[in-house]
């Protein structure tokens, strides 16, 4: 399986930052000094300060790594003029910086999972029937369309709830965006595979004949510790093989990071406290 080379300190998985450059320098201060970041994605948008988010994490250069999430691809989206800016977005400032195009280049050639010291980083979920070797060469799929030279066209027709569902013989744009749809929007799918893309309340509401994507029972990613955000309603979620980190940061709840070490007695937790920048309900 493809593997990154261990760094000399254990990283820390950080969670869903949506913009909230604030709540991240109060958590980096809480954090040993230099230690490696590995980030969920999510880094932009809904939050107060996408633009300074974006640049803290890009000068930190090979010291943080984030895979791409759902508001990130929006964004590139949003940039490429083929996607419409959202009512709730907070991406103007990214847009109209002087710095706009080198952030963007460098977010366009991040990963969409990465697997290192037998963790899988992904954003969302996975589909059970993939195995996380198979994730990341899915992923990189992908990741060559998006570093490639047609990557506007790539994002005018990624986008469709249509795609729902994994079988081996997808080709072209239809295999694309499931993949995209798993990797960065699933919450919930049935046994068999098929995503919901329209709860995302927490387990309990579930909709009939769906559950959770980690708790599919033969799940084929289960021999590794699966890293994950996007489900701000689940929360803070820790077993052996599954660090759910979206703990609603930009909705007032918190910010965490969790420390990837292989005993999962010693995968320290740590967390602050965030402003709400917005409604739950609204």
């Amino acid at each position: 399986m493809p593997d990154y080379q261990v760094p000399l300190a254990t990283p820390y998985a950080l969670g869903d930052l949506q913009g909230c450059a604030p709540s991240l320098e109060t958590l980096l201060a809480r954090l040993p000094l230099d230690v490696p970041l590995r980030l969920v994605g999510d880094v932009v948008n809904r939050g107060p300060a996408s633009l300074q988010t974006l640049r803290t994490i890009h000068a930190m250069g090979t010291r943080a790594e984030t895979v791409l999430g759902n508001h990130d691809i929006h964004l590139l989206a949003v940039a490429a003029g083929v996607r419409k800016k959202g009512k709730s977005d907070t991406l103007d400032d990214i847009l109209a910086a002087p710095d706009c195009d080198v952030l963007l280049t460098w977010l366009r050639h991040r990963p969409l999972a990465l697997f290192e010291n037998g963790f899988l980083l992904i954003h969302a979920g996975v589909l059970p029937q993939w195995t996380a070797s198979q994730v990341i060469d899915l992923a990189r799929e992908v990741e060559d369309q998006l570093q490639g030279p047609n990557w506007q066209g790539f994002l005018a027709d990624v986008f469709g709830n249509a795609s729902d569902r994994w079988h081996d013989g997808l080709r072209g744009i239809d295999r694309y965006r499931v993949v995209v749809n798993a990797l960065t929007r699933l919450r919930y799918c049935t046994a068999d595979g098929v995503m919901d893309f329209k709860t995302k309340e927490g387990p309990g509401k579930a909709p009939d004949g769906f559950m959770p994507w980690f708790d599919v029972p033969g799940r084929r990613t289960a021999e590794v510790t699966v890293v994950c955000g996007h489900w701000s309603t689940l929360g803070l979620v820790m077993r052996p093989d599954l660090m759910a980190l979206d703990t609603g940061c930009v909705w007032g709840g918190k910010l965490t990071a969790a420390r990837m070490a292989a005993d999962p007695a010693q995968r320290t937790v740590v967390q602050v406290d965030c402003p709400q920048y917005c409604d739950p309900l609204g």
